[in-house]
């Protein structure tokens, strides 16, 4: 599963609806409650059992976030670094990195993507172990116009799909996470722009939708869809992160424990990077986990 898979991050964008704070700071570099924004994105996909990333953004950004991850080897990752001079739609990811995806199936996952919920972890590696066509996930909202939206039949399959409709034909929106077989980048590479200019990851999905081999999985309550796209989405991500870890004592989208609770590394892999953090709650935080594990 892990091997052919890899994980596609669109980490690029202005993000001008959060401007100040993104003047000099890329958005995914954010912080939600205590970590930033775009471990949620990776320790989604890490559950999923997925280790080799690209990672997307503006030749600006990457530096700061190479700082921030580094090349993976400490949590048993590996990261690669594509530079994308200016956003085109979210499918125009698959061509910017063409040459690190060839030959693999795909995950793709927005930066700015959140989610939490028990049984995340067994629906990414349901996912993943799909294999061939596309696996999309469907999320219901109150008001779904802005979102890509799925309709579906009574027995789950995918009727028709649209790209912010002003009248939709479900509430069904789809999250920004999706699965691929390795056909996805000639499928990119053959889209035409919307009417916004953009490639849309809609029209990708719809290819596969047309060829029969589009799958959906529905996510219930039991899942948390967030995102920190403004101010306020931002200010909310952080909120219910800091409710659900104060209250149970435990992280989320923490690279470390789930690296190590996934067997990307072993103890003294943990032990390590135990050593080389500074002093903090999070640092205390992998120590009791560390002894636990003894």
């Amino acid at each position: 599963m892990t091997k052919s898979w890899k994980g596609l991050i669109l980490a690029g964008g202005t993000g001008s609806r959060l401007y100040p704070l993104t003047h000099a700071v890329n958005k995914h570099l954010l912080p939600v409650f205590d970590k930033p924004m775009i471990y949620y994105p990776l320790t989604t996909l890490m559950l999923g059992g997925i280790r080799d990333f690209v990672i997307v953004s503006s030749p600006e950004a990457l530096p700061q976030i190479k700082a921030l991850l580094g090349d993976g080897e400490r949590w048993g990752l590996t990261f690669t670094y594509v530079a994308q001079d200016k956003p085109g739609g979210i499918a125009e990811g698959f061509r910017v990195a063409a040459n690190e995806l060839a030959g693999h199936n795909v995950a793709l996952i927005l930066g700015d993507n959140i989610f939490y919920g028990d049984g995340l972890s067994k629906r990414i590696q349901e996912a993943a172990k799909q294999g061939a066509g596309a696996t999309i996930f469907g999320y219901e909202v109150a008001d779904p116009s802005s979102f890509g939206v799925v309709e579906l039949a009574a027995d789950g399959t995918a009727l028709s799909l649209e790209e912010k409709p002003k009248k939709p034909k479900s509430k069904w929106a789809v999250p920004g996470i999706y699965f691929y077989d390795q056909d996805v980048v000639d499928v990119a590479w053959n889209l035409k722009p919307s009417r916004r200019g953009e490639l849309e990851i809609t029209d990708v999905n719809r290819v596969y939708l047309e060829r029969g081999a589009l799958h959906v999985k529905t996510i219930g309550r039991g899942v948390a869809w967030l995102d920190g796209g403004t101010h306020a989405d931002l200010f909310e991500a952080g909120q219910f992160i800091k409710v659900v870890e104060e209250r149970t004592g435990l992280k989320v989208a923490c690279p470390e424990e789930i690296a190590f609770r996934m067997g990307f590394i072993d103890h003294d892999g943990l032990a390590e990077l135990v050593d080389d953090s500074p002093k903090t709650e999070y640092q205390k935080y992998l120590k009791d986990l560390l002894n636990r594990s003894r």
